[in-house]
């Protein structure tokens, strides 16, 4: 009969364990239950399952961690080896010339602003809108014509306003530049299409925050350069020293989470950076202050390190000797250079400030849900990634060196701009008649260059 059990016979999915499962359920059970090292675990007191060896492990398990640490490995490599190139490059135009810094910094800025327009980008509504990238790259030509402008007129007055094709483009320099500014706003506006309208005002907002924050404090850097190269390369060091001297601390004695947004960084490597920042400031400054190269304002483009520059040095690279007040119980005194003293804050600057720059670079990858701003530098990400606390500090260099290092005479760009602008042609042919016959005066040319400069040059109506 078959609706009849067979005598005898036993299925062992009817019986039943003291805790109500049964036994095909329980070995299920044994199966799920994974040991943390990935083996299957076994049932405790199971004299049947204590016999039974662990299966080996398989190709795939063997082959997945070696191809994850080759990947780690050729990851570092190539970091290595890039960190080498970078750094053989900036040495290499540091010494090279002032010019060769001013590229460098033109590249960071162009490929940073690349960075950053592209991650708020979105690629099918750029195709529906024409002109989108074209006009992003128009804002940065128009932004660099200006501020490129400012620093060339600032610098080299003594070269371009006595050129005759230059003269008229640096006297009406910035209106030109604002009517530029005009078409690229008048073109934005006339491209603006219904349903596109809150993507093409993000997109123009973004644009305009990656011109404030990258492009014109690269500038700022750039007249930093101009100014002297130890008010580029100091600050720099800082940073990068900065950022080394944190990173050691950090794994060194770190225990404190600083700021939630970068989740590594901690306050004992925040502190400690700060002191190893401050020591080695003092300490290369007091080097590259020995070298006019480094000291002095560019007077020369073609000079490298080998032809050095000549000036007469900043007193902030002189000796000072400082007594304590009056008012003091003791009397003391030291000497030391005032760059010493300067370095000491702008240090402080480069260790508690900077680094929110970087901050704000990690709230930003956050935000797009990205790790890094590109790929621009293997092994390292995006340019961003490297230089976002370098704007902030390029920046603050300059608006410190202006407010209490720079020291500003009459020179001869500035009194040729005031005669130029000032004076008319009559004025201006008796003001060389005039220095002439000082210049006589002191023996400086002779009585033939006087009769000449009269003879040359038209009679006073």
């Amino acid at each position: 009969m078959t609706g009849r059990s067979r005598r005898g016979v036993q299925f062992t999915h009817k019986h039943t364990g003291s805790n109500g499962l049964s036994a095909a359920e329980g070995r299920r059970a044994s199966f799920s239950d994974a040991s943390e090292d990935g083996s299957v675990a076994k049932v405790k007191g199971d004299p049947a399952l204590d016999s039974i060896a662990e299966k080996p492990t398989t190709l795939e398990q063997t082959v997945a961690p070696a191809s994850e640490y080759e990947k780690k490995k050729q990851t570092f490599i190539t970091r290595m080896v890039w960190t080498f190139v970078m750094i053989g490059g900036f040495f290499a135009a540091l010494f090279f010339g002032h010019i060769y810094i001013i590229l460098i910094i033109t590249a960071v800025q162009i490929i940073s602003f690349k960075e950053v327009i592209a991650i708020a980008n979105v690629p099918s509504r750029a195709r529906d809108l024409r002109g989108t990238k074209s006009l992003n790259w128009y804002w940065l030509a128009t932004t660099c014509y200006f501020l490129y402008g400012e620093s060339v007129i600032y610098y080299f007055k003594h070269i371009v306003l006595v050129d005759k094709v230059l003269l008229p483009l640096a006297t009406h320099h910035r209106f030109i530049s604002f009517i530029l500014y005009v078409f690229g706003f008048m073109f934005f506006v006339g491209t603006l299409q219904a349903g596109h309208l809150k993507f093409q005002f993000t997109q123009f907002a973004w644009t305009h925050m990656a011109l404030f924050l990258i492009v014109v404090q690269a500038h700022f850097i750039m007249n930093n350069v101009f100014e002297g190269m130890i008010w580029f390369f100091l600050p720099a060091a800082l940073v990068i020293t900065n950022d080394i001297f944190a990173y050691i601390c950090g794994i060194t004695f770190g225990r404190t989470q600083l700021i939630k947004l970068s989740p590594k960084k901690t306050v004992e490597g925040f502190v400690g950076a700060w002191i190893f920042t401050v020591l080695f400031g003092i300490l290369f400054a007091h080097y590259l202050s020995k070298s006019k190269y480094f000291t002095c304002p560019v007077n020369d483009l073609g000079a490298n390190i080998w032809t050095g520059l000549e000036c007469e040095p900043n007193p902030v690279f002189l000796p000072h000797t400082y007594t304590t007040p009056q008012y003091f119980p003791t009397k003391w005194s030291f000497t030391v250079a005032p760059i010493q003293i300067h370095t000491l804050l702008i240090a402080t600057f480069a260790s508690l400030i900077a680094p929110f720059g970087g901050f704000f670079a990690s709230g930003l990858k956050r935000t797009f849900k990205i790790k890094d701003f590109g790929h621009s530098i293997p092994g390292h990400g995006g340019m961003t990634d490297r230089m976002d606390c370098q704007f902030i500090m390029g920046f603050f260099m300059y608006m410190y060196y202006h407010s209490f290092i720079a020291t500003y005479k009459t020179s001869v760009g500035g009194l040729m701009e005031m005669a130029i602008n000032g004076l008319t042609p009559e004025e201006q042919i008796e003001l060389i008649k005039g220095m002439g016959q000082y210049l006589r005066n002191q023996g400086v040319v002779s009585d033939t260059v006087l009769a000449c400069l009269d003879n040359t040059l038209p009679a006073k109506r």
